[in-house]
């Protein structure tokens, strides 16, 4: 995948059943083994999403824990339990510097988001977000999906920083290509979809990388190194991005 082009590895750790797991000591073990393989060539972000199996207590302790450079947490998730126990972590994540990625499965949670960063309750300071489109099962995107996120935001003067999407099934490819052409940024792989544009099953994760960086390549988006998304994603400076 970094050969590909990725300059991000979006990481879930799994139990011996393959089930969602968050457990600190085996995404410890996860990332030294990435580490093994790629060094500081690609940012780590681990995913603290509950699946519908962990507490907000569970997710924040499980970041507090790892302490990643990069973790997405679903801003509905980690909200459920009320804003204070959430907020205060927010602020703990940007005091520490860890880029946070804020999960927005609907347009609804877009504004919800706004409301809490006009608030205060959520730093404005290097906001990112993720769209996703579509769900599993029957829940597949196309790239129109993106309207619905991108007006929300629109109206709500939400201005994160970097807005990021992810798709479900055979048009993430589609969807990665419009999000590109928007400004946007993109995260593919098997997760979410495991169609190239051409229909055909991908081989790996790194052909449905291959292909957006080629679309990207199109688009005229320089692809970023690792040492430019960190930057962007800590500082807001970064480069060519």
């Amino acid at each position: 995948c970094l050969a590909a082009g990725a300059a991000m590895l979006h990481l879930h750790v799994r139990d011996q059943d393959g089930g969602h797991l968050l457990d600190a000591q085996a995404y410890r073990e996860a990332i030294d083994a990435v580490r093994g393989a790629v060094g500081d060539d690609m940012v780590l972000q681990i995913t603290a999403e509950a699946v519908g199996r962990y507490t907000p207590d569970e997710q924040i302790s499980l970041v507090r824990k790892v302490h990643p450079e990069a973790a997405s947490v679903a801003l509905k998730e980690l909200t459920a339990d009320g804003e204070e126990k959430a907020s205060a972590f927010y602020r703990w994540a940007l005091n520490e510097g860890i880029a946070l990625q804020h999960i927005l499965y609907t347009p609804d949670e877009v504004r919800q988001l706004a409301d809490m960063v006009a608030r205060k309750a959520i730093s404005g300071e290097n906001l990112s977000v993720l769209y996703v489109l579509g769900r599993y099962g029957n829940g597949q995107s196309q790239p129109g999906d993106l309207l619905a996120f991108l007006n929300a935001a629109d109206d709500a003067k939400l201005q994160p920083k970097m807005w990021s999407v992810c798709a479900f099934g055979a048009a993430e490819g589609a969807v990665a290509l419009t999000a590109m052409s928007l400004g946007g940024h993109v995260r593919v792989g098997f997760e979410n979809n495991v169609f190239l544009n051409n229909k055909m099953v991908a081989p790996n994760n790194a052909a449905l990388v291959k292909q957006v960086a080629y679309g990207a390549k199109l688009l005229s988006r320089p692809v970023s190194s690792a040492h430019q998304a960190r930057a962007y994603m800590l500082t807001g400076d970064g480069g060519g991005i």
